[in-house]
């Protein structure tokens, strides 16, 4: 049986490659493209579209993908950007990160079958696979989004109802992350950001006063 011809879409090239390695090793899949784009020009099975930085209520990057491509799309992500919104915005299913690269090979191959993938369960001993910018400064991939959301320009209040969290647990994302990367305003999160691999030459978020 020939593998899965797999693309993998993100708009980071570290989350790209930390995704090809978990999938490298795996003989029923072939990663064939790696791009920050929404255009594919390799002949593929299906696109696995990781959305770190993403956000789920309105993906536009998304939705470009799904039309541009003949091939399935796939969102690979955490429970705040749930399978309802993936398929909702076009995508032909989800899957849960933090699945070890055997798990995900599976359930690549189940979603090019047209078959269900039950288990959405992440395996935590397998999480250190996964790559993300600020990994090496100690911020969580949560943390991380949050400040590549806050890079691109968004509130507090726009992360909270974008991404369908608490504000409060924005804040806490944001103070933790704060912590970390040793900067206390925004200005300073944001030029710490776009030196250190945050930046993904989409335009910035318009800033809504609240």
């Amino acid at each position: 049986m020939s593998p899965v011809r797999v693309a993998l879409s993100n708009d980071y090239e570290v989350v790209l490659h930390g995704l090809a390695a978990m999938l490298a090793d795996r003989d029923e899949v072939e990663v064939v493209a790696l791009t920050t784009s929404p255009h594919i020009d390799a002949d593929v099975d299906l696109i696995l579209f990781d959305t770190f930085g993403r956000l789920p209520a309105n993906d536009a990057k998304l939705r470009e993908m799904v039309a541009n491509n003949d091939a399935k799309v796939v969102v690979y992500s955490f429970g705040s950007y749930s399978p309802d919104q993936a398929r909702r915005q076009g995508a032909a299913g989800f899957i849960h990160k933090g699945l070890n690269g055997a798990h995900l090979a599976q359930a690549v191959v189940a979603l090019h079958e047209g078959r269900a993938w039950e288990s959405e369960t992440p395996d935590a001993d397998e999480e250190a696979a996964i790559r993300w910018p600020g990994q090496a400064f100690g911020l969580s991939e949560r943390e991380s989004e949050t400040i590549s959301y806050i890079a691109r320009g968004l509130t507090n209040q726009q992360i909270a109802e974008l991404s369908f969290l608490s504000i409060n647990t924005v804040k806490t994302n944001i103070r933790t992350a704060y912590r970390k990367i040793g900067v206390s305003r925004r200005s300073q999160a944001v030029l710490w950001a776009l030196r250190n691999g945050f930046a993904t030459g989409e335009p910035r978020e318009p800033r809504v006063e609240r």
